[in-house]
């Protein structure tokens, strides 16, 4: 497994949680350099904190072998959890199957990637129907490497989405801006763009977790601020508002990615509109990516 995230979140199965304003989390094996974008926004709409628990999320990125999974496996599974937090887990394609059987069962898994539509001859491609065979709950749709390395336009991943959702697979949705885009003050105009398109395909937004992960910030030790992170954030969330329903927006969780680590999660964990984490490379070490889905404790003190 390589990269992992984590995020507070709403609405996912899980454990009950004994703080109703949270909800639980997911992992993905595989400082602020910059001006404001805008002003600081407001969300016209209150959010009730019961409407969100915590969710964190980890996913795998990176290659990775048998042992060095089996290794991270037995940190989860031997990790004190925070109980309201939901936890997936998103290894590589071919360990799916060693992870799923090793994994504690309070851990759900998800795939990092899904083919557009109902199987066919797309060799390499893997198919939604694959997945719910195999016992994934989750999928990633439109992260940084899958649109600026691969090539997937909006439309082609809102499209993913929607065929996702509509066979039962919950969807991680990714956006977020590269860094000339950023200096261009242009964050919000490629967020809502990518949003747009996810918006155009998706049935529904119960299962799905938006996951802002500014582009210039992956892997490059570069994070924004707690306060950077919620402006955009609650940008988000007030163009679900805006553009879906202000029920969607009180209750879609809005994770952030974008080298999360053990030492910054907490301060960026207490901020208002951050609903958990879409973990990297912190991921690949249990004791911090259990810190990480702990840090929902920050969360239950700011509130």
């Amino acid at each position: 497994m390589a990269a992992a995230s984590a995020f507070l979140a709403s609405q996912l199965p899980g454990p009950k949680s004994s703080f109703s304003g949270l909800r639980r989390a997911s992992l993905d094996t595989n400082q602020a350099f910059f001006r404001k974008i805008h002003s600081p926004l407001t969300l016209s709409t209150p959010r009730t904190p019961s409407s969100r628990p915590v969710l964190a999320m980890a996913g795998s990125g990176k290659n990775g072998t048998k042992d060095s999974i089996n290794k991270l496996v037995s940190d989860l599974n031997s990790a004190k959890l925070e109980d309201d937090v939901d936890v997936v887990v998103s290894p590589p394609f071919v360990y799916i199957d060693q992870v799923k059987n090793s994994l504690t069962e309070k851990i759900e898994i998800s795939a990092q990637n899904s083919w557009v539509g109902k199987g066919g001859a797309f060799t390499g491609e893997i198919s939604v129907e694959q997945l719910i065979d195999i016992g994934c709950k989750w999928v990633i749709l439109g992260h940084s490497e899958r649109r600026h390395v691969i090539g997937e336009d909006d439309q082609f991943i809102g499209k993913k989405a929607g065929y996702a959702l509509s066979q039962n697979l919950k969807v991680i949705a990714c956006i977020g801006e590269k860094l000339e885009e950023r200096e261009a003050g242009k964050t919000f105009d490629v967020c809502f763009e990518q949003l747009k398109a996810f918006a155009g395909n998706v049935p529904g937004w119960d299962d799905v977790v938006i996951a802002y992960e500014p582009v210039w910030a992956i892997g490059t030790g570069k994070v924004a601020t707690p306060q950077q992170a919620q402006e955009v954030h609650v940008a988000v969330r007030d163009w679900l508002k805006k553009n879906v329903s202000a029920d969607v927006a009180s209750k879609t969780r809005i994770i952030y990615g974008g080298s999360v680590n053990g030492s910054n999660c907490a301060e960026l964990a207490k901020q208002e509109d951050i609903d958990g984490f879409l973990v990297g490379g912190a991921s690949l070490k249990g004791p911090e990516f259990a810190t990480i889905v702990n840090s929902v404790t920050s969360k239950k003190v700011a509130a």
